[in-house]
């Protein structure tokens, strides 16, 4: 294994010692395989090419400082994932066949897992899509599972300093009704132009709005949005986004401190009224937002002035990742540690 500089980690793609795979056919699951291959053979007419049949799931794993890897609310990663899986009919993972293929990839990369203190994680990786030939649109016949890993680090290059972001009006990431709840690639796939956009003229993610009225905010992009004012974290309710596992766990943590929550609808205008924004999710953990640019409308949102986050989201951040490293009590039972 190469010598890894763990605290310098970026959030990218590195490979690994094993991924961990396994078939849905003729209406069962078949055993767990471990391969060394970073490829995968795969059917030209498969409808996870075709049709999108295709979900992921992003979790962590984290060493604590008596050396013992964590897992991070892992049941809740599988009940979205499942939840994915039916909003586009594909076979669902079970449970305790999701936490063994996870555990199993893990163990057999447990030299990637970066050190306690250094920032660092190892990132999971859970894929499900649908394998089988098929032509016409119509739901695969076999799936197939795979759940592999890498070392990394901060999604924003900023770390847990403010990033700036830019809101997005000619396209959208998700409609109601549509695949916005879901874990699904064509997600992504669509927020993609938006993405290159604000990254070309200087921001690191888009602020996506609802796409009936566009006065509401929506998603950052791959992160879920809150704001803090009045000693309240309020993040937005909206029907096409993604129920973000940090974002629920952040509002039981803010609770625990003392602060009020809210989830609700929430108006473009409202950033001038909030003293703390900022992104949130598995890879971002908790990312602050220094600035909100509306680009079409030429009005731009300031906060952390002085270049630091706001305390709430400092506090929220400092107890939600001492958590996940073991180093702050788990009160909830969220931690799961890896024997």
């Amino acid at each position: 294994m190469q010598q890894l500089d763990w605290s310098n980690l970026p959030f990218g793609y590195m490979k690994t010692k094993y991924n961990i795979r396994c078939t849905y056919k003729d209406g069962k699951w078949g055993e767990l395989e471990a391969s060394d291959s970073e490829y995968i053979p795969l059917h030209i007419s498969s409808t996870a090419l075709h049709y999108g049949q295709q979900a992921f799931e992003g979790m962590k794993a984290y060493k604590g400082k008596d050396n013992k890897v964590r897992l991070f609310r892992w049941e809740e990663n599988a009940k979205r994932f499942q939840n994915s899986a039916e909003g586009i009919l594909m076979e669902k993972v079970p449970k305790e066949l999701f936490l063994q293929a996870i555990v199993k990839a893990v163990k057999m990369n447990a030299e990637f897992v970066p050190p306690h203190g250094t920032g660092a994680s190892l990132y999971i990786r859970p894929l499900l899509f649908g394998s089988s030939a098929e032509m016409g649109v119509k739901a695969a016949k076999e799936y197939t599972f795979i759940v592999f890993v890498m070392p990394v680090g901060p999604y924003f290059k900023e770390g847990f300093n403010p990033t700036k972001i830019a809101i997005v009006r000619d396209s959208d990431r998700a409609a109601p009704l549509g695949t916005g709840t879901l874990k699904v690639g064509g997600n992504y796939a669509a927020s993609l132009r938006g993405t290159v956009k604000v990254q070309k003229a200087g921001y690191s993610s888009p602020m996506y709005l609802d796409c009936v009225e566009r006065k509401y905010i929506d998603e950052i992009g791959a992160a879920n949005f809150f704001g803090i004012k009045n000693n309240t974290y309020i993040t937005p309710k909206s029907p096409s986004i993604l129920g973000s596992i940090t974002n629920k766990s952040i509002i039981t943590l803010a609770e625990d401190l003392g602060i009020k929550t809210e989830r609700r609808p929430i108006l473009v205008e409202e950033l001038s009224t909030f003293e703390e924004v900022g992104a949130c999710g598995t890879a971002a953990v908790i990312s602050p937002i220094g600035e909100v640019n509306d680009l079409e409308k030429g009005k731009v949102y300031k906060f952390c002035r002085d270049g630091k986050a706001g305390p709430i989201s400092k506090k929220l951040y400092e107890t939600l990742v001492g958590i996940q490293y073991g180093d702050i009590e788990d009160k909830h039972g969220w931690v799961t540690i890896i024997d």
